[in-house]
C-alpha cells in the first residue's frame, strides 16, 4: 500500500508543481497531518457513498478540506485545533454537495474566477486519481482497494494542505537550496 500511495503522491504533485500550485519540497505540517486520522475516518462514509457515482467529487472535495484545515491553521489555531471534527464540521455549514463552493467562498474568500480556477485544478487531480485507481493492479471490492482508495484520500487531503499554504505564501525548501 505505501507503494501505491507514492505513487499517487507523486502524480498529484507533479501536475500540481508545473502549474505552481506546490513547491518541490511539500510542507511539513504535523498538526495539519494528526488530524488526518479523525478528517478520514469522518469524511470516509460520505466518500464511499458517492464514490461509485461521483468519483472526482468523492476524491476532490477531500482536497478542499485539506484546504480548509490549512487555512484554520494559520487563521486561529488556537481556537480550529478544539473543533472535534473539522470534516463534519465544515459539511455541517453547508451540505456534502457543496462542500467545494463553502471552502471555495466562506472559508478561503476566493473571488468567482479564483473558485473557477480552483475547482478546475481540483478536478484534474481527482481525475488523474480516479484514472491510477482505475488501472491499479488491485480487485475491485477488496480489502486492498479500500486501502488503496482511503490511500487516494489521505494524499488529496496533503495536497489541498500543501496548496493552501503556498497560497498563504509558505514556502518550503530544503536547507540549503
Amino acid at each position: 500500500m505505501d507503494n501505491y500511495e507514492s505513487v499517487i503522491r507523486t502524480n498529484i504533485a507533479e501536475y500540481l508543481q508545473a502549474i505552481g500550485e506546490v513547491d518541490k519540497h511539500l510542507p511539513e505540517a504535523p498538526d495539519i497531518e494528526e488530524l488526518w486520522a479523525k478528517v478520514g475516518e469522518a469524511y470516509l462514509p460520505d466518500a464511499m457513498r458517492e464514490f461509485e457515482k461521483y468519483p472526482t467529487v468523492a476524491l476532490g472535495w477531500i482536497m478542499y478540506v485539506g484546504m480548509a484545515v490549512a487555512k484554520y491553521w494559520d487563521v486561529d489555531w488556537d481556537l480550529y485545533s478544539k473543533v472535534e471534527n473539522h470534516y463534519g464540521y465544515l459539511r455541517d455549514q453547508c451540505d456534502f454537495d457543496d462542500l467545494d463552493d463553502y471552502v471555495s467562498e466562506k472559508v478561503l474568500l476566493l473571488e468567482a474566477s479564483e473558485v473557477e480556477r480552483l475547482r478546475r485544478i481540483v478536478g484534474e487531480c481527482a481525475a488523474r486519481v480516479d484514472n491510477q485507481l482505475v488501472h491499479l493492479p488491485i480487485e475491485h471490492g477488496t480489502e486492498d482497494a479500500f486501502r488503496t482508495f482511503v490511500a487516494a484520500l489521505h494524499q488529496m487531503y496533503l495536497m489541498g494542505v500543501a496548496m493552501q499554504l503556498k497560497r498563504m505564501g509558505y514556502h518550503m525548501t530544503k536547507l540549503g537550496e
